[in-house]
């Protein structure tokens, strides 16, 4: 099945996905977490670009070995719990 979106230069290999999809849903976890903590931190008027920017790096930066990390385990309660397809 071809994907909706045309990049403009080729597609990993599957084997990549599991890194490939950790490395996303850290940078958008973290960039949405560190703006809501520096939001409630510091306030609308404070909040600048650059600073939300610094703090969503040092969230990433803590965020991605941690999602690599627990990953495997995640996998393996979300067994427990879920039916598994055969």
């Amino acid at each position: 099945m071809n994907s909706p979106i045309s990049l403009p230069f080729r597609k990993l290999p599957a084997r990549y996905a599991a890194v490939v999809m950790p490395l996303f849903l850290s940078l958008m976890m973290s960039g949405i977490i560190s703006f809501i903590t520096t939001l409630r931190s510091i306030g609308w008027q404070a909040i600048t670009l650059q600073g939300w920017l610094g703090a969503w790096a040092l969230s990433w930066v803590v965020a991605f070995p941690t999602v690599l990390l627990l990953l495997p385990l995640v996998r393996r309660l979300t067994a427990m719990v879920v039916q598994m397809e055969r």
